[in-house]
C-alpha cells in the first residue's frame, strides 16, 4: 500500500495554535506585503481621533467695500467739535455723536501713537496745534487708506489755512475746510487722497461761486438801473 504524502508541518506560530495567538498564516502573509492585517479602524485611527481636537470652520473674509470711510471729525484741545461728517447708522443722533467723540478724545488725546482701535472701530488720528483730526473706518479696514484719508485732509487743510492749521483759521475758513472734506470723501467713499488735485478742485469750486455770486449781483444792479430809469420817464 502507497503511503500518502505527510501533511507540511506547520511552522512555529501556525496553524491553530498562531491563529489563537493572533499570528497571521502564511497564505494571510501572502495577500497582505506587510504581514499584519490591520482593520480599517484600526485603534492609531482611534487613538489619534480621540486626541484630536474638532477643526474650526475656516474664517469669512469680509468682502470689499468702496464705503471705507465712517466718520471724519476734528476736535479741539479741550474735545469740541469744531467739523464732523458722518457716513453711516452707527451713531445715527447727534448725542451718540458727540459721546463717541469725547471718547475717542479722552483714548487718544494723551498720546503718541496714529492708531487707536475703540468700540469696533479702527481710528486713524493727528495733532497739530491746538487741533486733533480724525479718520474712522470698521474694525477690519485697512488702515493705511484711512491714513492716506488723514493726510491728504491735513495737507490739503494747510494749504488752505496757509500752514496755519489751527483752530482760530480753521473757524474763519470752515466753509473752505468742509469743501475740502467733501472732495476727498463722499458718502464713505474715497474719491481722491492727491493734495494738490482736492485744492485745485476746490479752488475751481470757489471760483464758481463768486462768479455765481458776480452774475447774481449784476442782475440785480441791472434791475435797479431799469426801474430807476422806469420811473424817471
Amino acid at each position: 500500500m502507497q503511503r500518502p504524502e505527510a501533511w507540511p508541518r506547520p511552522h512555529p506560530g501556525e496553524g491553530a495554535m498562531g491563529t489563537q495567538a493572533g499570528v497571521p498564516t502564511s497564505s494571510a502573509r501572502a495577500s497582505d506585503p506587510s504581514g499584519l492585517r490591520v482593520p480599517r479602524n484600526s485603534w492609531r485611527d482611534r487613538s489619534a481621533g480621540a486626541g484630536a481636537q474638532p477643526s474650526s470652520p475656516p474664517r469669512q473674509l469680509q468682502e470689499p467695500s468702496l464705503y471705507t470711510v465712517k466718520a471724519v471729525f476734528i476736535l479741539d484741545n479741550d474735545g469740541r467739535r469744531l467739523l464732523a461728517k458722518y457716513y453711516d447708522d452707527a451713531f445715527s443722533s447727534s448725542k451718540e455723536q458727540m459721546i463717541f467723540e469725547k471718547n475717542v478724545f479722552s483714548k487718544t488725546s494723551q498720546t503718541e501713537s496714529e492708531i487707536a482701535f475703540w468700540a469696533g472701530m479702527t481710528i486713524v488720528y493727528k495733532s497739530s496745534v491746538d487741533l486733533f483730526l480724525y479718520v474712522v473706518g470698521s474694525s477690519q479696514e485697512n488702515e493705511l487708506l484711512l491714513l492716506s484719508v488723514l493726510t491728504c485732509l491735513f495737507e490739503s487743510l494747510s494749504h488752505i489755512l496757509r500752514r496755519n492749521v489751527e483752530k482760530r483759521w480753521l473757524l474763519e475758513n470752515l466753509d473752505g475746510a468742509f469743501l475740502v472734506l467733501d472732495e476727498i470723501v463722499d458718502g464713505g467713499v474715497i474719491l481722491e487722497s492727491d493734495p494738490q488735485q482736492v485744492v485745485q478742485k476746490v479752488n475751481f469750486r470757489a471760483d464758481d461761486s463768486s462768479l455765481a455770486e458776480q452774475s447774481v449781483a449784476q442782475v440785480l444792479q441791472s434791475a435797479k438801473e431799469q426801474i430807476k430809469w422806469s420811473l424817471l420817464k
